[in-house]
């Protein structure tokens, strides 16, 4: 039955390709994020957006006038979706802002703002902190947990390894997510915000969890399966077993996303989105990434140790 199992469905087979493919997908985020690096938004930089809805088409170097005749420095003036343009600008006092609103309107009869936010430099500054700082936690923790939680893996085999891949394929989701803002930050303008850490954060859970239902197949065979089966053999056979509940499950999360992004509001279409990628992207990583990853890993660490 083993055999028969194993020969249907090989998927280790081409392991080497599932991380080469891999490679492909992330090295234009990497290299835009070191060229270009993150467009982020006040909540890290500090300083004041303005939001405004028009009746028709406006020239932005008119809306950037009015600001500037006010002698507010202007960072950027972004359209959005319609007649809806975002203006970013260094730290403006909250009472200014219906001196500013009177102006818009002056050049802009009818114009509607649709929202205001200031964020100081302090503020920004200790936000960027808090947000690598749960980055680093997560992944130490995560390491940690998974170390502990298989710690009775069969031997040779380490836990601690176990505990790597899963960090390694969790890394790969958030170096997807992130190149990928990078290169929507340099063309489109695409800001990174608080809901992108949530986003992230999130992806990283998720990962984890599909990951985990992965590795503890593997460990459950590990004990069960006949010894004849190497590492390889008995990830072929736990992935073979636990493919299909991982693609369904996030096939039911990937339809309730893209149903989001399509309806839901300028407000959270980069959050959906943000989350869309980075679930599919963890989906495929914990099947096609942790598994070639660990397998690889163990062989390597047998070999050297006969």
């Amino acid at each position: 039955m083993f055999a028969e199992e194993r020969k249907m469905r090989n998927l280790m087979k081409y392991k080497i390709w599932y991380l080469v493919f891999s490679a492909v997908v992330i090295l234009p985020g990497i290299v835009a994020l070191l060229v270009w690096g993150l467009n982020m938004s006040v909540d890290f930089t500090g300083g004041s957006v303005f939001r405004y809805e028009f009746e028709s088409g406006i020239n932005p170097e008119d809306l950037r006038k009015v600001y500037l005749e006010k002698s507010i420095e202007v960072e950027a003036v972004v359209p959005e979706s319609g007649n809806k343009y975002s203006v970013r600008t260094k730290p403006v006092e909250p009472q200014r802002n219906n001196e500013i609103k009177e102006g818009v309107s002056a050049v802009f009869p009818n114009s509607k703002q649709l929202s205001f936010e200031t964020v100081g430099p302090s503020i920004g500054a200790e936000t960027t902190r808090s947000a690598f700082v749960a980055l680093s936690w997560a992944v130490v923790g995560i390491m940690v947990y998974i170390a502990f939680a298989f710690r009775n893996v069969p031997k040779p085999y380490s836990s601690f390894r176990f505990g790597v891949s899963a960090v390694v394929a969790m890394l790969h989701d958030a170096l997807v997510l992130v190149g990928l803002f990078a290169i929507l930050g340099h063309f489109k303008n695409v800001e990174v915000d608080g809901l992108f850490i949530t986003a992230v954060l999130t992806v990283l859970g998720f990962s984890v969890h599909d990951t985990i239902v992965v590795f503890d197949r593997i460990r459950e065979n590990l004990g069960k399966l006949p010894k004849v089966m190497d590492i390889e053999d008995v990830t072929n056979y736990s992935v073979a077993e636990t493919l299909s509940r991982s693609v369904a499950t996030s096939l039911t999360v990937i339809f309730t996303l893209s149903a989001l992004y399509v309806l839901g509001g300028d407000t959270i279409k980069m959050f959906v989105l943000a989350m869309l990628v980075g679930i599919i992207s963890g989906t495929y990583s914990s099947i096609f990434n942790a598994a070639p990853v660990l397998v690889l890993w163990e062989k390597y660490a047998a070999k050297k140790n006969k």
